[in-house]
């Protein structure tokens, strides 16, 4: 059997990890690409694990805020597979996050990749949520249906307490884990996390019968696609939630945007009203895992 270590990533690691990356799946992996900021990442740290001082697994570990440790990025080479470097490396995190001062730990995995599922959960990581990724184009019209034309708001730093109160009394929000996606980065949202929203005019409120009936968390991005909209957190009533799917496609055109992508709560009544507002639902799920590092 070969020696197994841990260690903390060197520039001269790279070739060799993005080799066995390489066919991580159909279209290849994203590893090339976050490599050197995850080098460099003065919030995180690059681990790769070695097996007679080759790398043979990698992963990184990254602050999000004080509290909060993000694990992602778990490789190991096919030949290397079933020896427990997986869990070494998840381990590797774990502790590098309590020294860090973490008091929770998060990652998302597909639902279908049983292994990683397997792992996790054998590290006392608990699912707390997950999320479907779906798409659609701008809509420059609105649709000719029943919906009356009710346009969603930007919030602004008075709405913040009734925000709170809504989500306090949300059948969605628990249900996700209180969680708002940045692409596949999901984050506790926090008063903190509305203010900063916010102010940067990322949070819209959909207002009917004069009371907050529904809210999306939205952000734009460059991609390989150009520029999207991503919805990583949405709230409401069915019907709320349909109009807010619109209005955001209509948003999209109005800003010139590509695309639009949400990230949306795995749940019936949500994937209904977004595929309803013909969004298409690519057909993966991922799911999101925590674990508690307080003694």
């Amino acid at each position: 059997m070969p020696h197994i270590a841990i260690r903390q990533a060197r520039e001269e690691d790279r070739d060799t990890v993005l080799a066995f990356c390489q066919h991580t799946w159909d279209w290849g992996d994203y590893i090339e690409r976050v490599w050197d900021d995850w080098l460099r990442d003065p919030q995180g740290r690059l681990f790769v694990a070695t097996a007679d001082d080759v790398p043979v697994g990698v992963t990184h570990v990254r602050m999000l805020n004080n509290t909060d440790a993000w694990l992602e990025g778990i490789r190991v080479h096919p030949a290397y597979r079933q020896q427990g470097i997986a869990r070494a490396l998840n381990e590797a995190m774990l502790l590098e996050a309590m020294q860090r001062g973490a008091t929770n730990a998060r990652l998302i995995t597909e639902s279908s990749n049983t292994a990683a599922i397997q792992l996790v959960q054998g590290k006392h990581m608990r699912q707390v949520g997950g999320f479907l990724p779906l798409t659609a184009q701008p809509m420059t019209q609105p649709p000719e249906e029943r919906y009356p034309l009710d346009e969603p708001v930007l919030a602004s730093q008075e709405d913040l307490e009734e925000i709170i109160s809504y989500l306090d009394v949300s059948s969605i929000f628990p249900s996700t884990g209180g969680l708002y996606y940045h692409g596949f980065t999901a984050y506790s949202i926090t008063d903190t996390l509305l203010k900063e929203k916010i102010a940067a005019r990322q949070v819209y409120l959909l207002r009917r019968w004069e009371r907050l009936d529904g809210l999306a968390i939205v952000e734009t991005r460059e991609s390989s696609l150009g520029k999207q909209l991503l919805i990583g957190y949405i709230d409401g009533t069915t019907e709320a939630i349909s109009l807010l799917a619109y209005a955001l496609r209509r948003l999209a055109a109005n800003t010139h945007l590509n695309t639009v992508r949400a990230h949306v709560p795995d749940l019936i009544m949500v994937r209904d009203a977004f595929t309803g507002a013909s969004y298409e639902w690519e057909g993966q799920t991922f799911l999101t895992f925590e674990r508690s590092l307080e003694a």
